[in-house]
């Protein structure tokens, strides 16, 4: 589909180095590989926030045939580890695997990942400021690898923010919570190993707090010849008394579908909206292609009592591909393709404006009309 507004409103160019952490702290020559995926929110100013991931990388990371690989610890802060170049597979440039074990996959990143509120005017086109001064890093040790991929949602008064933090001891869901939208506190781990793309609903249905969650593995069995799904992460629903305490509902929700553009896998995109049509969830689905695969957002409505209960999907038409035209000025910065991540949605008027992170390097808003979901 095409959009009359629909461009890139952030990028690494916006980006100050020397207000970066990790240069900061180092002392390393670094640059911004990405300012991407940002979670959404509406500020009590009726202004934007785009809360975004920032991955900055080290400009030299190979020395003296070492690689060079960031990481934080609640003891020493930001450090430098080096590790003989020789038994990596990097044939995905976001990370590599370290070949020695083969027990198990174990990675590394390319990149170290932290999060920077960026606010724009309420119809997310304007920057107007950058809160260098409120930068989310990490504060415990789960989180040395960092922080990644904010979703932001309003439920009453407060905001509640969830994101993935990457250690070695587990890769996790973190929750903040926040009074204004802008300054938040780290309220601990909520879902365990291997869990991504969580999203909150605004609001309790039924007594009980739901969220739509992505959990991964490194092995899944056979669907059967006959079955219409593949096997594969699958987006989950999740219920709790507290945001804190979660319950995986019992059956499965939307799963990878044979035939379609979301074969591969997908997870959740933005935060669900409310609608006098039930709940509009907008979600990622991936198409195998190449090493990474290719992303594209989907819709569907989900009833307002009981949102397992899914009204209408797309899988076939998405909302949102990749858009090659608008990061044509900034091609030798690109190093992956066809990807486009929806990490936050907000009404404005008579739409939606939608935001997403592009080929994992810059942050795209797209004004989309509430009649499309009709």
């Amino acid at each position: 589909m095409k959009y009359s507004i629909d461009k890139i409103v952030f990028s690494p160019a916006n980006i100050n180095l020397d207000l970066c952490p990790v240069k900061k702290n180092t002392g390393q020559e670094t640059y911004i590989l990405g300012a991407f995926n940002p979670g959404l929110t509406k500020l009590p100013n009726s202004n934007l926030l785009l809360m975004v991931r920032i991955a900055e990388a080290l400009k030299e990371p190979i020395k003296h045939n070492q690689f060079n690989l960031i990481r934080w610890n609640s003891k020493t802060g930001y450090v430098i580890d080096k590790y003989p170049v020789r038994g990596f597979d990097t044939s995905d440039p976001r990370k590599y695997r370290f070949l020695e074990y083969n027990h198990t996959k174990v990675y590394g990143l390319t990149s170290f990942s932290w999060l920077l509120p960026v606010e724009f005017s309420s119809d997310g086109l304007r920057l107007i400021k950058i809160h260098y001064d409120k930068i989310i890093e990490p504060q415990k040790n789960y989180q040395e690898y960092g922080i990644e991929d904010a979703r932001i949602t309003k439920i009453g008064e407060k905001y509640y923010m969830t994101n993935c933090s990457v250690s070695s001891e587990r890769h996790s869901t973190t929750l903040y919570s926040s009074d204004d939208g802008l300054n938040y506190n780290l309220e601990g781990i909520i879902l365990d190993h291997q869990n991504k793309d969580m999203v909150l609903f605004p609001e309790k249905i039924g007594g009980k707090y739901y969220a739509l969650t992505r959990p991964l593995g490194d092995l899944y069995f056979a669907t059967g010849l006959d079955n219409k799904y593949n096997p594969g992460p699958s987006i989950n629903m999740a219920e709790s008394p507290d945001l804190l305490h979660w319950k995986p509902i019992d059956f499965p929700f939307i799963r990878a579908l044979k035939g379609t553009k979301l074969s591969m896998k997908l997870g959740a995109g933005s935060p669900p909206i409310k609608t006098k049509n039930g709940w509009l969830i907008l979600f990622h689905g991936v198409e195998k292609q190449g090493t990474v695969g290719k992303y594209r957002t989907f819709h569907a409505l989900l009833d307002l009592k009981n949102p397992w209960i899914i009204k209408h999907i797309d899988e076939q038409n998405p909302i949102l591909e990749a858009n090659e035209k608008l990061t044509m000025n900034m091609q030798d910065l690109i190093y992956v393709n066809d990807i486009v991540f929806t990490t936050g949605i907000e009404e404005f008027k008579n739409l939606y404006v939608v935001a997403s992170g592009e080929v994992d390097l810059c942050c795209r808003i797209t004004h989309i009309s509430k009649s499309i979901f009709r």
